[in-house]
């Protein structure tokens, strides 16, 4: 079924990234930073429930499974764009996001050609952790300079992006080694 509660959830994510981005490029202020953190916020819990409602409902559908890791993508790859614009990614805290970016990727094309060959390639605990972290980095760093002074988020957040990235290079190359093996036909 094309619109359920879980799909509607998912597409949700999607939408909700214009009005993110928005925020920061026409308004400087710090409720504009607070409502963006608000609306990521969202997509974040979404991002979660979709697929708790999928399963306990009965909901899983292949739009769903299509969907869900498009707008997990999606929305990643725009707060990363969207904060190296505005300064809240720079110097060699870009190189962690690049490295988030690169591995989401890899691992969506590898997941492309594994359901290719029908083999599931299901989301390890540590990958968890990584997208956990993920979130946790960048609504610090949407919030950013908003925040107040005695919780320094830019640093917070920084801090949690290369952990992200850490544990993306270890979860990346745990996913494209499983990959190899179907790939070629060996061991991994």
């Amino acid at each position: 079924m094309l619109f359920n509660l879980a799909n509607i959830l998912t597409f949700t994510r999607i939408l909700v990234i214009p009005p993110i981005i928005g925020l920061f490029f026409f308004f400087e202020f710090d409720w504009a930073r607070w409502t963006a953190l608000a609306l990521y916020a969202f997509a974040c819990i979404t991002d979660f429930f979709d697929g708790y409602v999928a399963r306990s409902m009965n909901q899983v559908s292949p739009f769903g499974r299509f969907l869900d890791p498009i707008a997990d993508k999606l929305l990643i790859a725009a707060i990363i764009c969207m904060l190296v614009a505005v300064g809240g990614l720079e110097g060699l805290v870009v190189l962690a996001g690049v490295v988030i970016l690169l591995r989401e990727i890899t691992v969506s094309g590898l997941r492309e050609f594994l359901a290719e060959v029908q083999v599931g390639m299901p989301v390890s605990k540590l990958a968890k952790w990584k997208t956990t972290s993920q979130m946790f980095s960048f609504g610090f760093l949407i919030v950013g300079p908003a925040s107040p002074a005695t919780i320094p988020s830019q640093l917070i957040g920084e801090g949690l992006v290369w952990i992200a990235a850490a544990l993306t290079l270890v979860t990346g190359f745990d996913y494209l080694r499983a990959g190899l093996r179907h790939m070629t036909g060996g061991p991994g």
